[in-house]
């Protein structure tokens, strides 16, 4: 049985428990702790950029619009947005992924209308059985903004909104971001619809323990965020949408900028002393697609001792390199 195996197969402890886990890539911890709450910084700081890279994001933040990044995947397209935020400052990224169904007002903000006729409804029965009753509990508590809602809040600085895997979305959400966009506000018709004398609303946002005012249902933004708009080019947009962004695409890595995030993640012992396995990545991705972060795997495998001593590089691509464009099996 190899050594480095943690999981036998064998189905008994077989002293397992002294046997702890080793430490995970620096890129797959999730413990470390900053003021705002859990998050891991990695992305930002380890993040190699090019000097193209860097005048489109400066580009977006000087006029004021989104930035559309498309390349394959493990090209970088989110960790950029990680990277411009470490950088300048800008506090935690407020990440909207995209799915099928994910509609404009999930991105906005949501409303639990069940939870607050829940509080309405227990409170009647209250009052019925003649028992004294709290004060009601405020809308804003049943009022959460989402990604895009909160990062269009009114602040000195812009937020940074990276809205993920774009192309997934359903074929009408590019058409209604159009006027948030271009008009930097939205309403809230549950708020909207209060009396005036209510006055502000206090809701809660995207940001872990975040609440914000919200004055008779209308946010409107001070600064533009940075929003970067990923997509792995699978699918087309509308016009009226691309005119309203920069675009930017992203190329696989050269090998000068795959050392450079090998150095970055891992340290230059392990650039140097695994030239062999960089050298083994881009002869396979002449015949398929591969992800950056595949050829970090192995690296760590190899250099972390993880893997037999015995092993050839080509062995562990086949373990850990499977092309992304090919079926398995």
């Amino acid at each position: 049985m190899n050594e480095w195996l943690a999981y036998t197969g064998r189905g008994t402890p077989d002293g397992a428990e002294s046997r702890p886990l080793p430490d995970p890539p620096p890129w797959r911890e999730f413990l470390r702790t900053s003021a705002s709450g859990v998050t891991s910084p990695e992305r930002g700081h380890t993040y190699q950029v090019d000097s193209t890279e860097a005048e489109h994001v400066n580009a977006a933040l000087y006029l004021r619009r989104p930035l559309l990044v498309t390349g394959g995947p493990g090209t970088g397209k989110s960790s950029l947005a990680y990277s411009v935020a470490a950088e300048l400052g800008l506090g935690e990224v407020l990440r909207w992924p995209i799915g099928s169904k994910t509609t404009l007002r999930n991105g906005l903000y949501q409303y639990d209308a069940i939870g607050r006729l829940q509080e309405a409804n227990l409170r009647e029965i209250e009052a019925r059985a003649g028992r004294s009753l709290a004060e009601p509990v405020d809308i804003g508590s049943y009022i959460r903004l989402g990604p895009l809602g909160t990062a269009l809040l009114p602040a000195r600085q812009p937020r940074v909104l990276l809205v993920d895997e774009f192309d997934k979305s359903d074929i009408d959400l590019p058409n209604d971001l159009l006027d948030v966009f271009e008009e930097g506000e939205y309403e809230i018709p549950e708020l909207a619809r209060l009396r005036h004398e209510q006055g502000a609303v206090t809701v809660m946002t995207a940001d872990e323990g975040g609440h914000a005012e919200i004055e008779r249902g209308r946010v409107r933004c001070d600064a533009f965020p940075l929003v970067i708009v990923t997509s792995n080019g699978e699918r087309e947009f509308p016009a009226a949408f691309m005119r309203r962004c920069l675009r930017l695409a992203l190329e696989p890595a050269s090998p000068d900028k795959l050392a450079r995030i090998i150095e970055a993640h891992l340290g230059s012992d392990a650039r140097d002393r695994h030239q062999e396995v960089i050298t083994e990545f881009l002869s396979r991705r002449n015949h398929g697609e591969l992800a950056t972060d595949q050829l970090l795997n192995a690296i760590f495998l190899r250099f972390s001792g993880l893997r037999p001593a015995s092993e050839t590089p080509a062995q562990l691509a086949d373990a850990v390199m499977p092309y992304l464009n090919r079926p398995s099996g």
